[in-house]
């Protein structure tokens, strides 16, 4: 494949809905979350089912880490195309499972649909992330944070887009399955763009790189591993609580959660485009640093605030510490270490995907702990007044808050021990591997 046969702008506009979408799945997981407590899983276990919520949840993260994973490892043999269709059809059969559950009557075969539903958007979601990071990786080899953070500034455009059009059918009393169609569009969209592009082939093949040598290249590389488990904690810090958000954030500041969302999304799609020139002052592990200590306090601030007003004051710190961590992770992988190819940005995003899985239910186990704890057991709930209930769950919903607070915080000696070392050796620490013929 010659590079003139490549459009560069076109593919980069693929990566960005590709990105888009799966910002848009993640503001329509959390737009339903409270439907799918009340109307599902309340029926089912009362006392368990913020528990239950949280497992259904996390399911996404497992297929998105699952698909990662293997997708990163094969996207090579696959092709980006392939694998950019394979998550338009992920959406589209997970949303049109959804609507499947919300016609049945509610069991364990409800139950079921939806964990296969998120778990099928869980796949999609995957998959563009194995495709698109290396795309964007390939297409920029000179500019890979400031273009990386680009196009992840995508994911909360499509998180403010479809935070609002949630709030909308809420606020009109519209089905909340009308969600589902919401994600259905841009996938039907980026399936018939992907059909008609042509796709490089990744960084590490145009270099003439081996698949051994790529294996090779992370196995000997121990700091790549400092990073990979790194990447278990800001992901932690980033995405548990905005998946959690519309549930606990309701009850603490006594307003839809889904907006202090979307404004923290608006937030970090403007920050993301400055990434360049703040990467060229202080570097890639020193944004890192920056913004590990500005989530662990905006954390905190959010899981005491009281009103909207402080609610949206805290918001900011925590959207302006989490803004440029996941696409900066995925840049320092492919910057330090270039020989590791679509594998080494694939790796940093199963220990993203996985850390969610074990977190979410981890969150609903410690909400329905301090709920039944603040309720006086378990076997109080259901005789509770709505006053009650709702100091229970405000006392539960701090709780779940707090306990992820400290996460981003554990990284500073690790981010600040990289970066002190690098600044001592005059280098942010990329790497240049020699392009071949291609």
């Amino acid at each position: 494949m010659t590079s003139s046969s490549v459009d560069r702008k076109k593919l980069y506009y693929v990566g960005n809905l590709s990105i888009f979408m799966i910002g848009l799945g993640f503001a329509v997981r959390a737009n339903i979350a409270p439907n799918l407590q009340t109307d599902i899983y309340d029926k089912i276990d009362l006392a368990n089912s913020a528990s239950m919520v949280g497992e259904a949840l996390g399911i996404t993260f497992t297929g998105f880490a699952l698909t990662l994973l293997f997708g990163s490892a094969l996207v090579d043999v696959v092709g980006m195309k392939r694998m950019l269709l394979l998550s338009a059809l992920g959406y589209i059969a997970g949303s049109a499972g959804l609507l499947m559950a919300a016609l049945n009557p509610t069991g364990a075969s409800v139950e079921t649909m939806v964990l296969v539903s998120l778990l099928l958007t869980g796949l999609g979601w995957g998959a563009v992330e194995a495709a698109a990071n290396p795309m964007v990786a390939a297409l920029y080899p000179e500019e890979k944070t400031h273009r990386l953070n680009i196009l992840h500034a995508w994911w909360p455009a499509g998180i403010v887009v479809g935070g609002l059009l949630g709030v909308a059918i809420t606020a009109l009393g519209l089905p909340w399955q009308l969600n589902m169609f919401v994600l259905m569009l841009p996938a039907l969209v980026l399936a018939w763009m992907v059909a008609s592009s042509v796709f490089p082939v990744t960084e590490r093949v145009a270099a003439g790189v081996s698949y051994t040598g790529m294996i090779m290249e992370l196995l000997k590389r121990p700091l790549f591993w400092v990073f990979w488990c790194c990447m278990y904690l800001t992901a932690t810090a980033e995405l548990a609580p905005g998946q959690w958000v519309n549930i606990s954030l309701s009850n603490i500041v006594g307003m839809q959660g889904i907006l202090l969302l979307v404004y923290v999304s608006a937030l970090m799609f403007i920050m993301r485009h400055f990434a360049g020139p703040i990467v060229a002052r202080i570097s890639s592990v020193g944004l890192l640093f920056v913004g590990c200590l500005a989530a662990g306090i905006g954390l905190y601030l959010l899981s005491i605030s009281t009103s909207p007003i402080a609610a949206f004051a805290a918001a900011t710190v925590w959207g302006a510490g989490i803004a440029f961590i996941w696409p900066t992770m995925l840049a320092i992988a492919s910057e330090r270490f270039p020989k590791g190819g679509a594998v080494a940005m694939g790796l940093m995003g199963f220990a993203g995907g996985m850390a969610i899985q074990f977190v979410l239910p981890r969150m609903g186990a410690i909400f329905d702990n301090a709920k039944a704890e603040a309720a006086g057991g378990a076997d109080k709930l259901a005789g509770l007044s709505p006053e009650a209930m709702a100091e229970v769950l405000r006392y539960a919903s701090v709780e779940s808050f707090q306990a992820v607070a400290v996460v981003p915080l554990l990284l500073l000696p690790v981010f600040g021990a990289i970066w002190l070392y690098d600044r001592s050796r005059g280098t942010g620490g990329a790497e240049v591997i020699t392009q071949g013929p291609g």
